[in-house]
């Protein structure tokens, strides 16, 4: 749980630091930071306290993981940002995306899989997921357009994409985000359905 946490706030900041557009949801924690004047990792731990709020329609219950994915990513966040810079080239920062991709979904797995309660995000997802059926691909891959396009709102568009705060990148997260993870997930619950 707590590597799972910690890679979910490194995989957050290899995202932002590619500067090819940053996760759908650090474009509303970015553009809530530049309005409120608060480090990305403190609007990334207020956000997560927000949307725990919509849990109770979902019938979720947190746990020791909702707890530790509330406070965890925004401070590894911070951490990686202090240490990794922005490359100059196209290429690294292609690979800082990929990697950034790739180390938060697995942390999110991670969080799931340990079965103390998922993340105040991914709790909207597996609440979704469990109370109509829907599958995780389809449920993260609508959320993350949602909060891009809420972040968006929020600031002015074009500025965003000059920053790099929102961009290509961002369309590959919100689009591959969902199906990846459903992978992960959906091979787990193969593993546990085989007798051992």
């Amino acid at each position: 749980m707590i590597a799972g946490a910690s890679a979910m706030g490194a995989g957050l900041a290899l995202m932002i630091r590619a500067h090819l557009g940053a996760q759908p949801w650090d474009v509303l924690h970015l553009a809530l930071a530049k309005l409120l004047g608060v480090s990305p990792g403190t609007v990334i731990i207020g956000v997560a306290l927000l949307v725990l709020l919509f849990w109770w329609p979902l019938r979720q219950r947190p746990g020791l993981g909702t707890l530790a994915t509330t406070i965890l990513p925004g401070v590894s966040c911070d951490l990686v940002l202090s240490v990794v810079p922005v490359p100059d080239d196209l290429v690294p920062r292609a690979a800082l995306l990929a990697g950034g991709i790739s180390a938060f979904a697995a942390g999110t797995a991670l969080v799931i899989r340990a079965g103390l309660g998922p993340g105040a995000r991914d709790g909207l997802m597996t609440g979704a997921c469990a109370r109509w059926g829907w599958s995780v691909r389809t449920v993260r891959t609508c959320l993350e357009l949602g909060v891009l396009v809420l972040g968006l709102v929020l600031t002015d568009p074009m500025q965003a994409i000059r920053t790099g705060t929102a961009g290509p990148g961002t369309i590959a997260i919100a689009l591959t985000l969902g199906p990846l993870l459903g992978l992960l997930l959906k091979q787990r619950a193969k593993r546990e359905a085989q007798p051992s």
